[in-house]
C-alpha cells in the first residue's frame, strides 16, 4: 500500500506530454483549494526537466494568480528562456481550465567553486525536544465540525516541530517570528532535483502566516482572508529532505492588507541551504 510520502513522490514526478509541456496530479491538503507549494514544488520540477543534469537550480521567483482546484490535474507550459554557458533559464506557467493560475522563473547554473560565509543558525532546540504538530493538531481536533476534522487529522507526508506552537483559535499577539524542524517521513531515493522540489513544497508551510503573529490573526478565523501572493526561494547549498532541517521565519512589516515574510533554512548541522520571501494577502473583511 502506498504511504503518504509515496503519494507526493508520485505527484511530484510529472508525466511528460510533449517536449516543453508536463502535467501534475493534485493531492488534497485540506485548505479546500490547491496547495501552492505543490504547484511551485511541480513547476520547479517540469522547469528542471527540460535543463542538463549538471545544473541545479539556484533560484525561483513565483506568483500566484488564481486559486488551484484540487479536482483536476495541472498543465505545466515550460519556456526555454535561455540556455547560456554558466546559467539556464526557465519561465514555467501552470494552467487549469486553459487560464494561467500560477507563474514561475528559475534560473539553474554549472556547479562552482567559490568564496563562502554565512549567518549563523538560531539557537532553538533540536527537533527530539519539540513536540509533532500531529500531537498538538489532535489538541484541537474536538473544536472542529467531523468534515473538517477528518482532512484536518489527515496524515501528511511531512513532519512538522513548531518550536513555538499557536494555539490556532485563540491566537494571541506575538512577536513575527517563528521556527519549525521538519523532514519528509520516510528515507527516499531521489536526485537532487527532486529534493529541490520538495523543499519547495515546504518551504509555503507557515510562511505567510508568520506576519499575522503580531496581530492575533489566524486562517482559521472567520473574518481573515488570505492567500499567498509571491513566493522566491534560493537554494544556497545542497540539502536533504528527508534529514531534519530548520525553517526559520520573521515578518519584518505588514501593510496595504499583505504581509511580507521571510525565512532561512538550516541543516541540524548549522549549515544554511535557503532562503525564501513571501508576500502574502492578509486582509480582515467587515463582519457581518
Amino acid at each position: 500500500m502506498a504511504s503518504v510520502v509515496d503519494d507526493l513522490l508520485q505527484v511530484i514526478e510529472l508525466e511528460q506530454l510533449e517536449d516543453n509541456l508536463f502535467r501534475g496530479d493534485t493531492i488534497d491538503t485540506g485548505q479546500g483549494s490547491l496547495f501552492g507549494g505543490l504547484v511551485a514544488g511541480q513547476a520547479l520540477r517540469a522547469a528542471a526537466r527540460t535543463v542538463p543534469a549538471d545544473r541545479m537550480a539556484h533560484s525561483l521567483h513565483a506568483y500566484f494568480l488564481r486559486p488551484g482546484s484540487v479536482e483536476r490535474p495541472v498543465i505545466y507550459e515550460v519556456d526555454r528562456i535561455r540556455d547560456g554557458r554558466g546559467f539556464t533559464t526557465r519561465r514555467v506557467r501552470a494552467i487549469q481550465q486553459g487560464r494561467a493560475i500560477f507563474s514561475l522563473s528559475a534560473s539553474f547554473q554549472v556547479l562552482e567553486e567559490g568564496p563562502e560565509h554565512q549567518s549563523a543558525m538560531p539557537d532553538v532546540p533540536p527537533p527530539e525536544a519539540v513536540e509533532s504538530d500531529e500531537a498538538q493538531r489532535l489538541q484541537f481536533a474536538e473544536r472542529l465540525p467531523e468534515a473538517i476534522k477528518t482532512l484536518f487529522l489527515r496524515e501528511r507526508p511531512i513532519e512538522i516541530r513548531p518550536v513555538q506552537p499557536v494555539n490556532m483559535f485563540q491566537v494571541e499577539p506575538v512577536e513575527p517570528v517563528r521556527h519549525m524542524w521538519f523532514r519528509i517521513k520516510e528515507s527516499i531515493d531521489a536526485p537532487p532535483a527532486v529534493h529541490q522540489a520538495i523543499l519547495t513544497f515546504c518551504s509555503d508551510l507557515s510562511l505567510m502566516t508568520t506576519a499575522m503573529l503580531p496581530h492575533g490573526m489566524s486562517f482559521w478565523q472567520p473574518q481573515v482572508q488570505s492567500a499567498s501572493i509571491d513566493h522566491s526561494i534560493w537554494f544556497l547549498r545542497p540539502c536533504r529532505v528527508d534529514e531534519w532541517l530548520l525553517y526559520s521565519m520573521d515578518s519584518p512589516s505588514a501593510a496595504g492588507a499583505r504581509g511580507f515574510n521571510r525565512g532561512t533554512i538550516y541543516r541540524q548541522d548549522g549549515t544554511m541551504v535557503a532562503a525564501t520571501a513571501q508576500e502574502g494577502l492578509m486582509r480582515v473583511l467587515p463582519k457581518s
